[in-house]
């Protein structure tokens, strides 16, 4: 087939697997290789997808270099192994996908993202809820002015495990909803604050940071997990505040102990919120009118109605890839979720750390990406 691309699919745990049903079915794809430390996953794989004697299956990542017109990787390994993975890709000329978060230092993401330009080629971060069809949908109904005047967002996500014993909660779980937040937004904060609480794991009580990591896949030391050093522990109970550059301000509850599963985003306006509701089948996404009518000092609901908004269909993580494979054919960057977007999004993170640390104290953000994108 014409346009079609070798990809190498690198890691496939639980989300990596994902990754290889998605290219496997990619019409414009041909899957060449797979890497995994494990070998009992390799031969799950290819008894699973019946992968043909051609695909080359291999617990060493430095194989790939011996695979010929090999075009993109797609990474989902630990993050600890993200930047010496990336970053030897890119050296070798090959296109990334990269699962999220792109690194865990702001510094390396910078790094990389100007490699990948430097090498002209594509560096797009998995933040699979970008592609979804309700955060796409969404953001055209907020961006509309359909809600009217902005007041105020808030996200909950919560569940009962799995208990992380490398990062915390916020390095676990805010990353989704920031990102949905920013992309509804059309912009990024400013000020962010964290606070948090701890009761599993305690200052000397955490699990080792990057146990998961297996040394073939890397030969460097491991770099810093940010939230893995917290003297105070691993927070399983973690509230945030988003300032953005309007004055505007999201808040987002996030918790590893809840019985009750929740993957709540809602927007607040004059004229109505903006819900994304995951956990509903039925009506993902409503659009819920209502304003208030002063009569007197009494302020009177009004023009109250529900609107359930319709969807496209499609899986959001086959979305990813597809915008990748175009990325590739095309030679143009993401416009949803590059390089510096995930970039964006380890800043953040990392900005939310130190206020964590801080007992909640406000935190500025610098404006370097903004200065190195334009370099």
């Amino acid at each position: 087939m014409t346009n079609q691309i070798k990809i190498a699919v690198i890691g496939v745990g639980r989300w990596g697997v994902h990754l290889l049903r998605n290219f496997l079915a990619h019409p414009q794809v041909n899957v060449v290789a797979v890497v995994d430390p494990h070998p009992e996953r390799l031969a799950a794989v290819k008894q699973q997808f019946n992968l043909g004697k051609s695909v080359v299956l291999t617990t060493q990542w430095q194989d790939l270099k011996t695979v010929p017109g090999l075009t993109g990787v797609a990474i989902a390994t630990p993050a600890t192994t993200h930047y010496a993975l990336i970053k030897d890709a890119l050296q070798q000329g090959y296109h990334v996908l990269a699962e999220k978060p792109l690194t865990l230092d702001p510094a390396e993401c910078r790094e990389l993202c100007h490699l990948a330009e430097q090498h002209r080629l594509i560096l797009t971060v998995d933040h699979t809820y970008l592609f979804h069809p309700a955060v796409e949908q969404g953001k055209t109904v907020v961006q509309a002015g359909k809600l009217g005047d902005l007041r105020y967002g808030y996200a909950t996500r919560t569940h009962l495990g799995p208990v992380r014993q490398d990062v915390d909660a916020l390095w676990d779980l805010a990353i989704h909803d920031i990102a949905i937040f920013n992309a509804w937004l059309g912009q990024i904060p400013v000020q962010v604050q964290a606070t948090g609480t701890v009761w599993l794991q305690g200052a000397g009580e955490q699990g080792s940071r990057g146990a998961e990591v297996s040394p073939s896949y890397t030969d460097s030391a491991l770099p810093f997990c940010p939230s893995a050093s917290l003297p105070q522990g691993l927070a399983d109970l973690v509230w945030l505040t988003l300032t953005y550059p309007d004055g505007f301000q999201a808040y987002i509850h996030l918790c590893w102990l809840n019985p009750d599963k929740q993957r709540r985003l809602g927007i607040v306006g004059s004229l109505g919120s903006l819900i994304f509701d995951e956990m509903s089948i039925s009506s993902p996404l409503t659009l819920l009118h209502g304003e208030f009518e002063q009569q007197g000092n009494q302020f009177i609901p009004v023009n109250q109605r529900q609107i359930v908004l319709e969807l496209e269909p499609g899986e959001p993580l086959g979305r990813v890839c597809s915008s990748f494979v175009g990325s590739i054919l095309n030679n143009t960057p993401s416009e949803i979720s590059s390089g510096w977007v995930g970039t964006e999004l380890v800043e953040i993170l990392t900005a939310l750390t130190l206020s964590l640390s801080q007992g909640g104290k406000p935190v500025f953000l610098s404006d370097r990406i903004v200065k190195d994108q334009k370099q």
